[in-house]
């Protein structure tokens, strides 16, 4: 049984690492849940004590990490948007939405936002549950793994490559860093490939940038 008082310190990412416990909030993204919750908050004074609104949005539930660890991503889908230095949870959150819309997976950096960071599992819908999401990761690390594993890579960048019409066939990693620093030279030179994908403004956030290109790779795959 976990007190309202200790679901309350799950607020805080020191105390979530520790416990390995996270909260998801609503109706909605219980229903979602694939996992069983530690514990669920019901009663209108525990949701006012738990949760992390102002204006509550429902039942508060107290759920196990679901991360997986970086060869388990790669063996469980054929696409992976690799997010380096998104510290946004809005953004990490809806990439995890189009990552689920689109079959693939994602791998958060070191230097991103919290993945259980309560904006970015609001931001999910939900998807958090569907998608396998492996963190805190080395990207050229894991760029060399997924090179192994026989995964194609792609460097996203604001301006000078290729049309996203010529990322390869077959398993693929995407990398798509912030809107504003972009990726790393190291992250670029272990791709090889750079797209671009052509638009009228300056730059576009990780989260449309992202989604756009997990597009292109879904849509080569639609019978």
């Amino acid at each position: 049984m976990i007190s309202p008082r200790r679901a309350r310190r799950l607020h805080h990412k020191k105390h979530r690492e520790a416990e390995r416990l996270f909260l998801a909030e609503g109706e909605r993204l219980l229903a979602e849940a694939t996992v069983p919750p530690v514990q669920v908050f019901s009663e209108p004074e525990q949701i006012r004590r738990v949760s992390t609104l102002k204006t509550p949005a429902g039942p508060v539930g107290v759920f196990p990490f679901v991360d997986v660890p970086a060869g388990e991503l790669l063996a469980a889908v054929r696409t992976v948007v690799l997010l380096e230095g998104v510290q946004d949870p809005g953004n990490v959150g809806t990439v995890i939405r189009s990552a689920h819309a689109f079959g693939a997976g994602v791998g958060l950096s070191r230097g991103c936002a919290d993945l259980y960071n309560p904006k970015t599992v609001r931001s999910t819908m939900g998807s958090l549950f569907h998608v396998p999401v492996a963190r805190d990761l080395d990207p050229p690390a894991f760029l060399g793994l997924a090179r192994r594993e026989g995964f194609g890579l792609v460097a996203a960048v604001a301006r000078g490559g290729e049309p996203p019409g010529s990322m390869p066939g077959g398993p693929l990693v995407i990398a798509v860093g912030s809107e504003g620093a972009g990726l790393s030279p190291e992250v670029i030179r272990s791709c090889g490939l750079e797209v671009s994908i052509p638009s009228l403004a300056p730059s576009l956030n990780a989260a449309v940038a992202a989604s756009i290109l997990l597009y292109e790779a879904y849509r080569r795959v639609l019978p």
